[in-house]
């Protein structure tokens, strides 16, 4: 549920199939979310949980559409509302852009994009605000409320096989760790977006990526990245991913140098090991290691988030305590099942094992999920059991609603 998992080149430009569309299209969502748990209290209660109801719309449109050059045009807007459950059922959120008035809590709006793209031969150029899927900027998808960007993105796919990614982003709305304004008085669960969905500039000044992909032999997919955020640090993701005969191989390694005279790289490597059978199962184990003597203390990171809990692509990402593999020095074990059940519900379970070496505690993380969709209704229900060393353990109950339009 929390990790929509896609083609790395279609989820580059996430909305980026306008191309296909005739004339104008509308579609969204209609989301609810809630979560309990005994880790202060009673499974339930209502100090103990947290909802939250999300809507998004999203138009998008063909301008211009001719044998050579297609323009479309793009926009949504996201509602996020307690619907008053604050004061009955639960205590808490999961959307960040909620603000307090005294000790109610505020619904938010906004406009969460508004893009021009128009594609002549095999180059695509998109402007404006939107959402991104790179290594170490993307949107986070997880949670109800959705981090976009402001800025532009440039495709070629004129090399055979290759793909070629420049971007530029000038805004976010994500709670940066770079600069960014986190607001003071957060009071979500699941937060990734800044108070009232408010963009800031990204890091101090903005910043700059450019990638490749190449997938010259079928079964094996490179990739490279290289990131500039002005005036705070330089970054880089190194990915390869074999998949032959349902048999899954990959390997990642990624770096941040601070910008200041003597910094010390924090790099990170991961590598995964995997099996689908289809219609079946699917396995994997993966193995995730961050150096001990970096400067920035974090590796392989979102840096569209803050840099405290923000999600990673590492294979060893844990299913809900984000932030926990990128740590200076953690060593990290992550072990996949998944499994349609007979077309019955897709069932799920996730095992992340984290030796915080710096901090000499481990992290266990358990996760057990039960999915089903009822044509446009997406249910999903988890179980997450967490286990640090020296704190008591901690129990969490999930259940997501989807409603697609």
């Amino acid at each position: 549920m929390k990790l929509t998992k896609m083609s790395l080149v279609a989820a580059l430009l996430i909305g980026s199939s306008a191309f296909a569309i005739e004339n104008t299209a509308v579609s969204g969502n209609a989301q609810m979310f809630y979560n309990t748990t005994d880790g202060g209290g009673d499974l339930f209660d209502q100090s103990q949980s947290a909802a939250d109801f999300g809507f998004n719309l999203n138009l998008t449109s063909d301008l211009v559409k001719t044998d050579s050059v297609a323009v479309s045009a793009g926009a949504g807007a996201t509602v996020l509302a307690t619907l008053g459950l604050e004061n009955n059922l639960v205590s808490g959120v999961w959307g960040n852009a909620h603000t307090l008035t005294g000790s109610k809590v505020d619904n938010a709006m906004w406009m969460n994009e508004a893009w021009l793209a128009a594609t002549a031969g095999k180059t695509t150029f998109k402007l404006g605000r939107m959402e991104l899927d790179t290594p170490l900027a993307f949107t986070e998808a997880w949670t109800i409320e959705k981090n976009t960007f402001e800025g532009l993105v440039l495709i070629n796919e004129d090399i055979p096989s290759t793909t070629l990614v420049g971007a530029y982003i000038g805004n976010g709305n994500g709670t940066e760790g770079f600069g960014a304004t986190v607001p003071s008085a957060s009071i979500a669960m699941g937060g990734v977006v800044n108070a009232d969905g408010e963009f800031t500039t990204y890091g101090t000044d903005g910043a700059y990526a450019i990638g490749a992909i190449n997938n010259s032999f079928e079964p094996l997919t490179l990739q490279a990245w290289y990131y500039n955020i002005t005036d705070l640090t330089d970054a880089y993701w190194l990915q390869a991913d074999l998949n032959i005969e349902g048999i899954m191989a990959g390997a990642q390694y990624s770096g941040h140098t601070l910008d200041a005279a003597g910094s010390k790289e924090d790099n990170v490597y991961a590598l995964m090991l995997g099996y689908e059978m289809t219609d079946m199962f699917t396995a994997k184990i993966a193995y995730s290691e961050v150096n001990k003597d970096g400067s920035l203390g974090y590796a392989g990171f979102n840096t569209a988030t803050d840099i405290t809990y923000a999600q990673s692509k590492l294979y060893t990402e844990a299913w809900w305590n984000y932030g926990q593999i990128t740590i200076q020095g953690a060593k990290s074990m992550n072990l996949t099942l998944e499994t349609p059940a007979a077309g019955y519900a897709d069932l799920g379970l996730y095992i992340t094992d984290i030796d915080h070496v710096a901090a000499n505690s481990d992290l266990l993380e358990v996760t057990a999920t039960v999915s089903k969709s009822f044509g446009p209704l997406d249910t999903s229900l988890a179980y997450i059991y967490t286990d640090v060393d020296g704190s008591d353990s901690v129990n969490i109950l999930q259940a997501y609603l989807t409603l697609n339009f």
